[in-house]
């Protein structure tokens, strides 16, 4: 290598942008989740009070992380801050509403305990709660980190910008791909490899609505690809498993692929 590859690099290194590490910003997710579910921590509280530092202690965490922020230099990093904190309470109920949906929906479920401690699934929809609501305060490029770290943990990818209702049920949720401009009702199952995408990726449409709408009470399976902006399944529709769907389907549709299968049974010599 010449010295002309060094000097890049090293120029590269002196106008990079200044943002905390990802693991830094996760951890600072993580227990906030933890402090809103104790089940996936070791920390007890003695009072009240207690709790009530702690909170502050993370706001004010946050705002470390957003001032250590070039992206965030101009965000009015306290403000958002406190806003994020006021709202916990509201992301609280519907993070809890998150777990209902996964023990009334999953008879292997035996616990919201057993939900919270171990589904991936629940792991991952903490993490978009959290980046969502820091992406509807405008704070930049923290909730990709978040739902990121929560992607490479699960395999489960959730653009921050999307839009999901309360109950969401996640079911084993390896390979599923939730876009940007994805608008997801209430009661809403998905199962693995599902990918709610866009029909195309040029740059210019990246302010137009990509990625499809999902209504109320629908249950896509394992597999199934749905694509494009102005795609909607419609409330109470059953999208099976391995379909290709980039047209809309009316409310109360079952939409599945019709395969072939043929079993020819082999003779065993003995």
């Amino acid at each position: 290598m010449n010295e002309d590859f060094y000097k890049y690099i090293f120029d590269k290194h002196q106008h990079i942008e200044a943002v905390p590490s990802n693991e830094e910003i996760a951890t600072w997710a993580l227990r906030v989740i933890r402090l809103l579910y104790p089940e996936q921590a070791k920390t007890i509280f003695a009072s009240v009070n207690e709790i009530e530092l702690q909170l502050r202690g993370l706001e004010e965490e946050l705002k470390k992380i957003m001032d250590a922020t070039t992206a965030c230099r101009d965000c009015d990093n306290v403000r958002r801050a406190s806003l994020f904190f006021q709202n916990l309470p509201e992301l609280y109920r519907v993070l809890n509403t998150d777990v209902r949906a996964i023990l009334d929906g999953d008879p292997a479920a035996k616990s919201e305990f057993e939900v919270i401690r171990t589904y991936p699934g629940f792991y991952a929809i903490s993490f978009y709660r959290l980046a969502n609501a820091l992406y509807k305060l405008e704070i930049p490029l923290l909730p990709r980190i978040l739902t990121e770290f929560a992607h490479s943990k699960t395999g489960i990818d959730i653009h921050p910008g999307a839009e999901i209702g309360e109950f969401l049920h996640i079911d084993h949720g390896t390979g599923i791909v939730i876009g940007e401009t994805t608008v997801i009702g209430k009661n809403v199952k998905l199962y693995q490899g599902v990918t709610l995408g866009a029909l195309s990726v040029e740059k210019q449409m990246a302010s137009t609505k990509r990625h499809p709408t999902v209504e109320d009470n629908v249950v896509i399976y394992s597999g199934a690809t749905i694509l494009g902006g102005e795609t909607i399944v419609g409330h109470h529709s059953i999208i099976g498993g391995n379909v290709w769907v980039t047209k809309s389907v009316p409310p109360h549709s079952i939409v599945y692929h019709e395969a072939r299968i043929k079993v020819v049974e082999r003779q065993v010599k003995h």
